[in-house]
């Protein structure tokens, strides 16, 4: 799977003759007609022709179009319907398979924060990530908001209008709608450590890409019904794992890209928290992922909880 790889980042730039493949990739130039022909099974159009190898059309959404073009080191294991990308990427972790990401076209059993409900009908990208960073347990939200950072800049790629709800929802801005805006995308984190240090961690993401909005919940839009247009799956995966890869190997750089990005700074909000509700205003977010608010009784900091937007007074 490295060589299929590497021939085609070798292949992206324009035509390559068989021989001169051989050389780089280290392999017989038997070895790389059976992965052109590997390739060509994927759906790839492969030409050959007097300058060498080219690649004339790339196949629909699934492991090789996600991967073909990439910068991100991660493996796809590419679905076309699953319960939930999070369970697979769970069980690949546990048996020590990291730097994997589970994509499928549709899930059946997806799910959301607080374990709530998520509507994941095929065309949506659903992604599951299992990493293992070096970080210990309590720093592990930063690998959340680099998600939601990731994920809006992917949306903002396409066109989308996109900006963050603290933590980690991704929403068009809409000033009517009850959360300050239709959502586009959500994040669920789990993550399995010791003490010390994080063994592993799955950031699941489901992003509402050509889902008809009929078929989504109150208050969730498409990435097509916000710019018009049918999206470029494989584009938007490619771009997410790689700003996801970025941002994760450069934890310092995600708070300032977190809080530019943001919808919830500046913004009267109320925080649900497991000990009560904490209403103010929210005027940053500190590491690992912290959102501190002003209140009538001073400045309060919210490690975790369900916040929602509140609509100014007239």
């Amino acid at each position: 799977m490295d060589t299929r790889r590497a021939l085609l980042d070798a292949l992206e730039s324009g035509p390559v003759s068989g021989p001169e493949l051989a050389d780089r990739l280290g392999v017989s130039r038997a070895a790389v007609w059976k992965h052109v022909e590997a390739l060509r099974d994927q759906g790839f159009e492969i030409e050959s022709g007097d300058e060498g190898y080219h690649i004339t059309e790339t196949p629909n959404y699934g492991a090789a179009a996600i991967q073909y073009g990439s910068t991100a080191p991660y493996g796809i294991e590419f679905h076309d319907t699953i319960n939930s990308t999070n369970d697979r990427a769970r069980e690949l972790a546990d048996a020590g398979n990291t730097g994997i990401a589970v994509v499928a076209d549709e899930q059946t059993g997806g799910r959301g924060r607080l374990d709530r409900d998520w509507a994941a009908p095929a065309g949506g990208i659903y992604v599951s990530v299992a990493i293992s960073p070096d970080l210990p347990p309590a720093q592990a939200p930063i690998v959340t908001l680099a998600a939601a950072v990731a994920v809006t800049d992917a949306c903002r790629d396409v066109g989308a209008d996109a900006h963050i709800k603290w933590p980690n929802d991704v929403l068009v801005p809409d000033p009517t709608a009850e959360r300050g805006g239709t959502k586009l995308a959500g994040i669920l984190t789990e993550m399995q450590g010791e003490a010390d240090r994080v063994s592993w961690i799955v950031v699941g993401i489901g992003i509402n890409a050509n889902v008809d909005p009929d078929a989504l919940p109150p208050g969730a839009t498409s990435l097509r019904a916000a710019t018009g247009d049918r999206i470029d799956r494989s584009r938007v995966t490619r771009t997410l794992l790689e700003r996801f890869h970025e941002l994760t190997a450069a934890p310092e750089s995600v708070l300032p890209a977190w809080r530019d990005r943001a919808a919830t700074i500046g913004r009267d909000v109320r925080v649900e928290t497991t000990t009560g509700a904490v209403e103010g205003t929210a005027v940053d977010v500190e590491f690992p992922g912290a959102l501190v608010l002003e209140t009538d009784d001073g400045t309060e900091t919210v490690l975790s909880g369900d916040c929602e937007h509140l609509r100014p007074i007239d």
